[in-house]
């Protein structure tokens, strides 16, 4: 067998290697950082925001395995109170939500545990990791303005995505969506110039051959008298232009229609949906959507889509938070995903009533549903005189066997022939 430091010593890393924060270039002489993409781009922040929000929104339980089949959970858990109230001056959402929406933009999302504090979200890109191999980082480099400080690696929690080139720092989905968004900046500049200029179409004037000789003056009260009527903004915009000596006018730009802006802004969200395999009807894109089709894709959301990223941040909140405390045997956290997937209160209800066979709630319970308050008498669970214990009388029957039916209609008609 070989020992972890003889694979250690076949590659060694550079620190300066991995690429902290990360830019992409967007057109020639502009780059931008992927913070600045996912503010001006509303595709990515659609998604994104997407993300973050439906997973913030799920609360984090702490639960004690009592047996194969069985679990029981814990309330008073110390990690349990560190998540709920992470610091401060934090929510428990508001770190879920900067957790996952570092993972989506970065790849990266990183926690520091501080003693008087609790936990502290650090921004990933002024944060590198040092180590000199992929297996173990020994320290954490958090730069700011005023210089830098070293965190060891027992101090801090990192989230990452898979990265074929460096297993120690994830690999932005920016980077895979380089050609789209930037295909996007130059179709939103272009838009951009377009309305600047009073959406009027960019071209050219054109003389006639015999036309008369200009004269450099009436040339110059031409011009003035085009720029004057025809560019700025105002009541002049949409104006029908005056051409003198029959000149005409040649059209020299894409006009909207041919270049397909709608259809161009829905391909870039789908192309960026995509990359974080959510469905389309999710975002907005309802093109192919249907009432019944919607809601099977909202019940995949939370078992296709968000099971992944859920499974990976509990895992990771297993391995570098739950062992620093010291009841931690057989104790996991799980994201409260049945609540999601519980369907509407009326689907709950025909459940219910289809298992037990009768009616399930008491007056009271039912009152502080509408915040109405209890009753004298309203704890005792009604029951119809039609529902019978271990008979068929209930709102759940199925209906009776064709055999029975039958031999109670023969039974009828021979007492009416009699």
């Amino acid at each position: 067998m070989f020992s972890q430091g003889v694979l250690e010593s076949v590659h060694q890393y550079q620190t300066a290697t991995i690429p902290v924060g990360g830019s992409i270039m967007l057109a020639d002489g502009l780059a931008q950082d992927y913070a600045t993409i996912w503010r001006t781009q509303p595709q990515v922040r659609t998604v994104v925001s997407f993300l973050a929000r439906n997973i913030a929104q799920l609360g984090i339980h702490v639960y004690r395995r009592m047996s194969d089949v069985d679990r029981v959970r814990i309330t008073d858990h110390p990690v349990g109170d560190l998540l709920s109230k992470p610091n401060p001056f934090t929510t428990r959402y508001r770190l879920i939500e900067a957790l996952v929406s570092d993972l989506a933009i970065y790849d990266n999302a990183i926690l520091a545990k501080v003693d008087t504090l609790g936990l502290v979200r650090l921004d990933p890109r002024y944060v590198t990791p040092i180590s000199a191999n992929q297996f173990t980082v020994e320290t954490y480099r958090y730069r700011g303005t005023t210089g830098y400080r070293d965190l060891p690696a027992e101090q801090v929690i990192h989230f990452r995505g898979y990265n074929p080139e460096d297993g120690r720092w994830g690999c932005s989905p920016m980077e895979t969506l380089r050609r789209t968004l930037s295909e996007e900046y130059q179709a939103g500049q272009y838009r951009e110039q377009l309305w600047r200029n009073g959406a009027r179409l960019m071209g050219y004037l054109k003389r006639p051959l015999d036309a008369p000789e200009w004269g450099e003056a009436a040339r110059d009260r031409f011009r003035r008298s085009w720029q004057a009527q025809y560019t700025g903004t105002g009541a002049k915009a949409g104006g029908t232009p005056i051409l003198e000596d029959g000149m005409d006018f040649v059209p020299a730009s894409v006009t909207p229609e041919a270049a397909q802006y709608i259809e161009a802004r829905r391909l870039t969200r789908e192309e960026v949906a995509a990359a974080y395999h959510i469905p389309l009807p999710m975002v907005g894109i309802l093109d192919h959507a249907t009432f019944s089709n919607i809601q099977e894709q909202h019940k995949n959301l939370y078992q296709d889509t968000l099971g992944p990223w859920l499974t990976m941040m509990t895992e990771e909140l297993h391995l570098q938070l739950l062992g620093d405390f010291e009841d931690s045997q057989d104790v996991y956290l799980e994201f409260n995903l049945a609540e999601k997937l519980r369907g509407s209160f009326e689907e709950q209800a025909a459940q219910l009533q289809t298992a037990t066979g009768a009616p399930w709630m008491t007056r009271n319970e039912a009152r502080a549903r509408v915040n109405l308050p209890q009753l004298d008498g309203g704890d005792e669970l009604v029951t119809p005189l039609n529902v019978l214990t271990g008979g068929q009388a209930s709102p759940t029957d199925s209906a009776p066997e064709p055999k029975t039916v039958l031999a109670t209609a023969m039974r009828l008609l021979e007492g009416v022939a009699g």
